[in-house]
């Protein structure tokens, strides 16, 4: 779950595993696989890195593949 900010200043949780995109125009707009949309007051930036952390936190990031690595390349 992310922590974000509605416009009139209340705070409110959001799965962040139903999170489709994230865009400013101006205002950050997050729109959900469902279709439904949140103005929020954090900048689109703020908004992904929370996303990262929460994969991570889930373990989502962990697997080399899905962080776009690749095991058979040498360095």
């Amino acid at each position: 779950m992310i922590h974000v900010t509605r416009l009139n200043g209340k705070t409110f949780t959001l799965n962040a595993l139903y999170i489709e995109s994230v865009e400013e125009f101006p205002d950050t707009t997050i729109t959900l696989t469902t279709g439904r949309k949140y103005v929020v007051l954090e900048k689109a930036m703020e908004v992904e890195k929370q996303i990262v952390a929460f994969y991570r936190q889930v373990q989502l990031l962990s697997n080399p593949h899905l962080r776009g690595e690749n095991e058979d390349e040498e360095e």
